[in-house]
């Protein structure tokens, strides 16, 4: 483990997370009050500053914006860092506007339209919580990973803290990383994540395969990003599989 020395990270989010958190270590939940031990949570953790925009200001002048034959949605969200993204030494703060964003993404208002009847409006509380986490992950610009926790390998993570089969797991992985199986949604996907710094990609293929999700800045390269990955992963997922409760605990 790489690991640089920082404070505990301290958040307190609209609405409790599950208690089934504090399965992992580094992380304790008590309501809505959620505290993090970098040293003890990362597997890696080489950064303490994130690029962040004002989640207000991403509803305000960004979320009802269209694109035009001029400017693409990639490229608004693009332009949109580049006039109000900050670099922020505040993981409460990336937290907090992640919960924001997520909160909006994964909204129970689209499970009507989704054809995805297995999908439940628990499912989508699952998939906050997890995805709010996984905002401290970090890419560089050159593709290197500089923070991994836990919540980078999805079905691993939520297996243990929500007791989801493999099956489940994988599901809620395809809805987390592939924009909900729809354009709309996609471009929904595509400005709400102006407000951590970049845009969502992962390294799964056409299957979850637990090579997990990051939010990348613009321009980040994608080759290295795929190579640092390759490495690492193997080792921690066992590592997050050992916290697994079994029914005769």
């Amino acid at each position: 483990m790489t690991t640089i020395d920082t404070a505990t990270i301290t958040v307190e989010l609209p609405d409790a997370f599950d208690p089934r958190w504090n399965r992992l270590p580094g992380i304790q939940v008590d309501g809505r009050r959620i505290t993090i031990d970098p040293a003890e949570y990362f597997f890696r953790f080489e950064s303490s500053t994130w690029l962040v925009a004002d989640w207000d200001l991403v509803k305000a002048q960004l979320l009802d914006v269209d694109e035009t034959t001029e400017s693409a949605v990639e490229q608004l969200a693009l332009d949109f860092i580049k006039n109000h993204g900050e670099s922020s030494p505040d993981a409460a703060r990336v937290l907090a506007t992640a919960y924001g964003v997520y909160s909006y993404l994964f909204r129970e208002e689209h499970l009507a339209g989704l054809g995805l009847p297995q999908v439940t409006a628990d499912h989508l509380r699952m998939l906050r919580e997890a995805a709010t986490l996984m905002a401290l992950n970090k890419i560089e610009l050159d593709g290197h990973i500089s923070n991994v926790g836990p919540c980078w390998f999805f079905p691993a993570a939520t297996s243990v803290v929500f007791d989801l089969d493999d099956e489940t797991g994988g599901m809620l992985d395809e809805v987390y990383h592939g924009g909900w199986f729809n354009e709309h949604r996609r471009i929904e996907s595509i400005k709400a994540h102006a407000a951590l710094g970049g845009r969502l990609v992962h390294g799964c293929q056409s299957v979850p395969d637990q090579t997990g999700g990051v939010v990348a800045p613009y321009g980040a390269s994608m080759a290295n990003f795929r190579d640092d990955l390759a490495e690492f992963k193997s080792v921690w997922i066992e590592q997050v599989y050992a916290h697994r409760v079994t029914a005769a605990e």
